[in-house]
């Protein structure tokens, strides 16, 4: 018989977890009034005692007897409290005055009895005035000191050095409030495979442990930002119907030392009181780190981190505890944190496939009103390498454009835009440039397309335009492949060289000089052939030799140079070598067909934005004129990159994307923001990322 937890209805903060915080903080809320409602009231009865009553001199009081301003007298021992005349008195005078009695009592009776002034005799209430000393002065002081006492007594439970500091801040959610089922994720199929099996144990735990069977004590969750790794871990929770933990890594880590393994001590605490339950902790980086030395290392993260592996160790998973985590950092984590028997399973969460990416589109636009042009197939392939926060923006972006334009449904002239806002941001409409920078423009973006048509390697042109956008593009050409690609031929990347070239022997060819406008393609164009020499083998003169490793795979990919200085030196002469001959060989293609390339950089200067059929019917009609065969495979391929911004020329002296002013050998700032959203897929065998044209 199988044994299901059943924890639909189960308190998330579990019994008695919240209701004993929540009565201290009540008790602490009455003392803390009682203390002010009492010191209010002393001081309220000083002021009002103040102005009832006033003290005076004894001359004071011997004048206002002769003055026969004095209606009867109070003696009380040697303290005498005047009465005043309230005929002869002030009205805003005190109602008493009080004074020493100065001399013996007789000559005051015979003073008074000469002015026939009435006079008594009291007994001073010692008791009274003690009673009022001590309930106005010691009580506070009382109630001040247990409320010290508690503040104290709730430091040391709590293990910090500041009430509350060491308690775990892990948000706690049930599955109505998580609202993510696995329907919910899409585009990752082999993920959720992974953790249905982890869901099915926390259901059906007996016919798992009937062969033997453990549930995995954790599962880490690695990948590119944006892939849905928070998203899956919900979405256990919500089909486990089990609380979900949730905190960040860097939640662990405050001021003080020792809070962090304080923190994670909770954490655990909490969760087995509420199991079966699971854990997520994001940025896992944050506190897993590898502890090393070498450098100098960070004792309270270190503490922080053996709290956590001593506790992962320490709890049983018969109990139904299990612990998610993600990163995407993983090459940095400890090799304890990351060995079997703490986090069992590694889940790779990749940037989705075209299928995947189709899948993506339809959860994302389920809600939004969807004419009949749309075709998410041809958005998917458009956008290779996006993740699902990327397809997400921009199913929002095109609902945003249809309501814009007074449409009541997306069309697919608004998520083709929308891809493009993505990409290289919104057209600059206010930015007008003058007719000899359009024409430089014009002949860049044509050359780029020009060399895409008359290579056989390469992808078809969709669209060329001169419309300036907000990222700093001045214009751009768009790619889009007719499949799915996941590994590059070196004649494609070669093609792909001579293509980021383009633009800058178009440039050379026509006016004779150069402008800035090359540097983004230049910036690419280098880091193809500097991939093929360090990484890829296709060097003739390096062969098969690795001389690069490639560092934060999900993140930059950045490479770093394994070898020495002596042949660094000789990379950097062999990819000069090759731009050149890729430059040369765009220049010879171009003026090879410049009649051509004038006919559609005017038609572009005209139109300003022309569609990849457009400029196929004047490329060919111009090639048929001329006689010149069109090559093997008419547009050919390129990379599998999915829509790109070709190149950007950026306004001259315009601020790259680091701030600095772009320069003839500089990165412009172009479409490298938009790059960077959209990174292409991997190139062979897990190749440095590379951002094509």
């Amino acid at each position: 018989m199988d044994n299901k937890p059943n924890n639909q209805n189960q308190d998330p903060q579990g019994p008695g977890n919240g209701e004993g915080p929540r009565n201290k903080q009540t008790l602490l809320m009455v003392l803390v009034c009682i203390l002010v409602a009492l010191m209010f009231l002393g001081l309220m009865n000083n002021v009002l005692g103040d102005s009832s009553q006033e003290e005076i001199s004894y001359s004071q009081f011997l004048q206002m007897v002769e003055d026969d301003q004095v209606d009867e007298v109070i003696i009380q021992s040697n303290i005498l409290t005047i009465i005043p005349d309230p005929d002869s008195s002030d009205p805003l005078a005190p109602s008493e005055y009080q004074t020493v009695l100065v001399g013996d009592e007789e000559s005051l009776k015979e003073l008074l009895d000469e002015n026939d002034i009435p006079y008594r005799k009291e007994m001073p209430d010692g008791t009274a005035s003690l009673i009022y000393s001590l309930v106005s002065v010691l009580l506070p002081v009382i109630l001040l000191v247990g409320v010290m006492v508690w503040l104290m007594r709730s430091m040391n439970k709590g293990g910090g050095m500041m009430g509350g500091v060491g308690k775990s801040k892990a948000k706690t959610y049930v599955q109505k409030e998580t609202g993510v089922l696995f329907k919910d994720v899409a585009g990752q199929d082999e993920a959720k495979e992974s953790l249905q099996e982890v869901v099915d144990f926390l259901h059906n735990p007996g016919k798992y442990t009937k062969i033997g069977a453990k549930l995995p004590k954790g599962a880490l969750l690695v990948g590119p930002p944006g892939t849905g790794k928070t998203l899956l871990a919900k979405a256990v929770a919500g089909e486990a119907h089990v609380p979900f933990f949730s905190l960040s890594g860097s939640e662990f880590v405050e001021m003080f030392v020792g809070v962090g393994a304080s923190r994670v001590r909770d954490l655990f605490e909490e969760a087995k009181k509420n199991a079966p339950c699971i854990i997520f902790i994001d940025e896992i980086d944050a506190i897993g780190k590898t502890r090393d030395s070498h450098y100098g290392g960070n004792d309270e993260r270190e503490q922080t981190l053996n709290q956590l592996l001593a506790e992962m160790d320490g709890f049983d998973t018969s109990k139904g505890l299990l612990i998610l985590a993600a990163t995407n950092r993983p090459e940095v984590l400890d090799p304890a944190l990351l060995r079997p028997g703490r986090f069992d399973r590694r889940i790779i969460v990749e940037r989705p496939d075209l299928k995947g990416r189709v899948e993506i589109l339809k959860v994302h636009a389920k809600n939004v009103l969807l004419d009949e042009s749309v075709d998410l197939e041809g958005i998917a392939l458009a956008t290779s390498g996006a993740v699902g926060s990327d397809l997400a923006n921009m199913i929002n972006e095109a609902a945003i454009l249809a309501v814009k334009n007074g449409r009541k449904a997306v069309s697919q002239k608004d998520l083709l835009e929308a891809v493009e806002v993505v990409l290289v941001g919104k057209e600059k409409k206010d930015r007008i440039l003058s007719q000899e920078e359009r024409r430089i423009v014009s002949y860049h973006e044509v050359g780029h397309a020009m060399i895409s048509a008359l290579q056989k390697d390469s992808e078809p042109v969709q669209k060329i335009t001169i419309v300036p956008r907000t990222m700093g593009a001045l214009g751009y050409v768009m790619q889009v492949p007719e499949e799915e690609k996941y590994l590059n031929t070196k004649s494609e990347l070669e093609a792909m060289i001579v293509e980021c070239l383009g633009g800058r022997a178009a440039e050379e060819i026509v006016f004779g000089n150069v402008t800035t406008g090359a540097s983004n393609d230049i910036e690419k164009a280098t880091k193809i052939v500097r991939a093929m020499i360090t990484q890829y083998g296709m060097s003739e003169k390096f062969g098969l030799m690795g001389l690069a490793t490639q560092e934060n795979q999900y993140l930059d990919g950045r490479i770093v140079l394994n070898c020495g200085d002596a042949t660094a030196t000789e990379i950097d002469h062999e990819v000069m070598r090759v731009l050149k001959e890729a430059y040369e060989t765009a220049k010879t293609m171009l003026a090879a067909n410049r009649e051509t390339m004038d006919r559609i950089a005017a038609h572009l200067i005209e139109k300003e934005t022309i569609t990849g059929k457009e400029f196929m019917e004047i490329f060919h009609k111009s090639q048929s004129e001329s006689g010149k065969a069109l090559p093997s495979g008419e547009e050919g391929q390129t990379s599998d990159d999915g829509v790109t911004a070709d190149d950007s020329l950026p306004a001259d002296g315009e601020k790259t994307a680091q701030g600095s002013q772009p320069t003839g050998g500089e990165a412009s700032a172009q479409n490298g923001a938009a790059e960077s959203s959209l990174p292409v897929e991997d190139n062979v065998l897990e190749s440095e990322t590379v951002e094509y044209v």
